[in-house]
């Protein structure tokens, strides 16, 4: 990337290491070819991540940090810590991490802090009580305390500039993807297929997110209801924490609709690119979002999408997909069957629909573009 000979050392202080967007985004920042030292300290425990930085060579501290009862001495043993690292650079992560983190590195006297915010909405409902009054409180110290905050989405930070967020210290860093992992690639496809005994004329829907309300997955098993009373045929591929026959309350969902052959319920996996090559059509009915990770991984496998209009989104997509408005499983269905209906109507038009959705990641999301925004946040 042609980044100056500056050794830095970057103290990333994160609220846990589990399986989530920012943790994601700050394992490729530490696992990136960038005259760099990284050091993670997760306040509570290592998660899915740790063991991953850690095959990096990357240091990780935990804390143990339990939220339900906060240690107002972790403010303390946190500035022990920084003290002791000597970091050029902070970068805290979250909400609970920027004030924590953030409020403990200041007093260590570390001069280069930036927070990182991944959510959207402020509302209740969509974040705990806690984590918004954590959020109010942060909103006070932005003027104060840190360099610049990151946002990876518009979206999020519009919103948290109307929350009282130091709108002079708010830039946007939109993830980054790698292309060669996220790839064309019908060898997997058609690996997956097979072992889900899936031909391979079948149509096949998928969405990517773990379960949880504000996933939308009710709104998608609704919206499919509508397509297959259209006499539209497809399976459906779900994958993500706690999507498994044993979620009663979405195996009931699908079996009083009669899904129980049509839709796949794969839990967690791994192969995630594999996902997307083997889908057709990626559709992401979530209620709220910031930047959604999955629609730039399917895009970058060559899959078109479907989604609500939720955070980023409808940039993300531009003109390779369809946008709905959330909440409506009518209108997510009619797009679905727009969609399927081009593919199988129209397959020059799909081809290039899908050349186009690989294009747009590349020139917009690439992961270099991430890495290299965030060094030169770092070094100014």
């Amino acid at each position: 990337m042609g980044f100056m000979t500056v050794h830095l050392t970057i103290l990333h202080i994160i609220i846990g290491l589990g399986d989530g967007g920012a943790e994601n985004v700050l394992y490729r920042l530490c696992n990136a070819d960038l005259p760099c030292r990284h050091v993670v300290i997760s306040l509570t425990d290592e998660g899915k991540y740790g063991p991953l930085l850690e095959e990096c060579g990357v240091k990780v501290l935990t804390l143990h940090l339990s939220l339900k009862k906060p240690n107002p001495l972790v403010i303390y043993r946190l500035v022990k810590m920084i003290r002791s690292i000597s970091p050029d650079v902070v970068q805290t992560w979250m909400y609970h991490a920027n004030l924590l983190g953030g409020i403990a590195s200041y007093f260590a006297g570390v001069g280069k802090i930036f927070w990182n915010i991944h959510h959207s909405s402020l509302g209740v409902g969509h974040l705990k009580r806690t984590t918004i009054m954590v959020s109010k409180i942060c909103a006070k110290l932005s003027c104060v305390i840190p360099s610049s905050v990151i946002f990876c989405a518009r979206s999020a930070l519009n919103e948290h500039v109307k929350a009282g967020y130091d709108k002079n210290k708010c830039i946007i860093i939109h993830n980054g993807y790698s292309l060669t992992k996220f790839s064309i690639d019908t060898c997997s496809a058609m690996n997956l297929r097979n072992e889900l005994y899936l031909d391979k004329d079948d149509i096949i829907i998928g969405f990517v997110g773990r379960y949880h309300p504000v996933k939308g997955h009710l709104y998608l098993i609704e919206a499919l209801e509508i397509v297959k009373n259209r006499g539209v045929s497809f399976k459906c591929i779900l994958v993500g924490n706690k999507i498994n026959w044993k979620n009663q309350k979405l195996a009931k969902s699908l079996e009083e609709k009669s899904f129980k052959d049509d839709v796949f319920l794969l839990d967690k996996r791994l192969d995630i690119p594999a996902i997307m090559n083997t889908i057709d059509l990626h559709v992401l009915p979530s209620t709220t979002e910031a930047f959604p990770n999955v629609l730039c991984e399917a895009m970058a496998c060559g899959t078109p999408c479907v989604s609500t209009d939720v955070g980023d989104a409808a940039f993300i997509i531009g003109k390779t997909g369809w946008i709905v408005p959330s909440k409506n499983s009518g209108a997510l269905a009619e797009s679905i069957i727009l969609a399927l209906l081009e593919k199988k109507k129209n397959p020059y038009k799909w081809n290039i629909r899908k050349i186009q959705s690989r294009q747009r990641v590349k020139e917009l999301f690439d992961m270099d573009f991430m890495i290299s925004k965030y060094y030169k946040c770092w070094t100014k």
